[in-house]
């Protein structure tokens, strides 16, 4: 069976049974205003990392029922005939304002704000909600490898530690967070990301000697490979491959080291290099690593690490746990009306709001802004009164994809920008220890009827 190009059904059943039952009582196109946001970050994570912009661009450009998904809904009975006429020619002609992708978010920070019919936001919440739980997730972890790494590169080597898809997700929101490249082909060519990969043990264990491995390595590849020097003894490992680069008319490019105690190794192989006079010849490191493993060898001669499990599983937390609620809805007279749950322990603060970043005088994150005002003239007078910074960009605006979202340089410039509201933080913020965020959340309502 070929899978649908569209991505409509990529959706919560009960996505499509509130709209079916919402056009039978008429509240289906009511205006609204839907928020997308994570109610605490998780107790190891001070900041977390917007990823997946682009993504959702490409996810809402294939979002709309064909005949096949009609017909699946139709023969399972899934909603009345009203709603599969309705679907039919369904078309997301809302507005997204979000967080710009690489921008570092906080307790209640509303990563997007999405308006439009009721019908319209509800159809979308589903694939919203799983592109950004994943992405953010495994962004915030890549973010924490490079603080851990203090300007050394990060590599994403988990294609294989996660589903076949995830992995180029995967891979993109990790070069969002600061990472130089990923071992996933895929991910290379779909977003351009810089691609790494020489050999593994296999290849050392098919031939003979090691020795002969090397030089087939060398032969194909030239000097300036990367020799995987553990798979039988590191000392001669190291030894051979450096001689077999010179013999060839090279220096070896580095060793690569992926198992035993990577602190002790390190130091070892790099006085090692050092006495062969192979000065140039870097030392990779790889191994189950995350943040903490990556922090500890900061010591260690070590050129650039190579993370896998634990950057695809988000470093132990897999989902950014991010929630979707109603916050504003039209009422008769067209005045929207605040609206909010009062769930113990899952209550929202409802409104519209403008999301804003106080600095100091040096520039320096303070506070997180939730603005609750009556339009965003007033948000912004405010933020200029205080020395605030509006953070919301345009997604989609009408139906119509902002064409900076995910056109060729997006994914770059994310990364960079990244890097910069992340040395904004205050120091705190980049430690890898539990404690609070890095800035508090602050909620200041300006509206005129409050």
């Amino acid at each position: 069976m070929n899978a649908s190009p569209t991505t409509s059904l990529l959706t919560d059943m009960y996505e499509l049974t509130m709209i079916d039952a919402a056009l039978k009582d008429g509240t289906a196109h009511k205006h609204c205003v839907f928020e997308l946001f994570g109610r605490r970050l998780p107790s190891a994570r001070r900041y977390g990392v917007m990823a997946g912009n682009g993504r959702i661009a490409d996810a809402l450009e294939r979002f709309h029922f064909s005949p096949a998904d009609i017909d699946f809904l139709a023969g399972r009975e899934i909603v009345s005939d009203e709603c599969l006429d309705f679907l039919r020619f369904f078309r997301f002609q809302g507005t997204i304002r979000a967080y710009r992708e690489g921008e570092c978010y906080f307790d209640y920070s509303p990563l997007l704000q999405v308006e439009g019919t009721f019908a319209e936001c509800v159809a979308i919440e589903t694939i919203l909600l799983s592109i950004l739980n994943h992405d953010c997730a495994i962004a915030s972890a890549a973010s924490r490898c490079t603080v851990a790494a203090h300007g050394r590169p990060c590599f994403d080597m988990g294609a294989r530690r996660t589903h076949e898809r995830a992995a180029i997700s995967a891979a993109r929101a990790a070069f969002v967070g600061g990472f130089a490249g990923t071992s996933s082909l895929e991910a290379g060519q779909r977003y351009n990301i810089p691609v790494i990969g020489t050999s593994a043990h296999a290849f050392t264990l098919l031939h003979e000697t090691e020795e002969a491995a090397f030089r087939a390595q060398i032969a194909d590849m030239g000097p300036s490979t990367t020799a995987l020097v553990d798979t039988y003894d590191v000392h001669t490992g190291v030894e051979t491959a450096v001689r077999c680069a010179r013999e060839a008319g090279g220096e070896l490019a580095a060793v690569r080291l992926d198992s035993g105690d990577l602190l002790a190794e390190a130091f070892k192989v790099r006085a090692q290099l050092d006495s062969l006079g192979a000065h140039q010849t870097m030392i990779t490191v790889t191994n189950d690593l995350d943040e903490y493993a990556i922090a500890s060898l900061g010591v260690a001669p070590v050129d650039s690490y190579g993370v896998g499990t634990k950057l695809v599983t988000g470093s132990g937390i897999p989902t950014a746990a991010l929630v979707y609620k109603l916050v504003s809805v039209q009422e008769e007279g067209g005045k929207m009306r605040s609206v909010a749950k009062k769930s113990q322990d899952k209550n929202t603060v409802g409104g519209r709001k403008y999301p804003a970043r106080l600095f100091d005088e040096q520039h320096t994150a303070q506070a997180e802004l939730l603005l609750l005002a009556d339009d965003e003239s007033q948000a912004s007078a405010y933020c200029a009164e205080v020395g605030a910074e509006l953070l919301y960009t345009d997604l989609i605006t009408n139906g119509e994809i902002n064409p900076t979202v995910n056109g060729e340089s997006a994914l770059r410039e994310a990364r960079e920008y990244h890097l910069q509201s992340r040395n904004a933080l205050p120091y705190q913020g980049w430690r890898l220890s539990s404690g609070e965020p890095a800035i508090p959340t602050k909620y200041v309502d300006l509206r005129s009827d409050a």
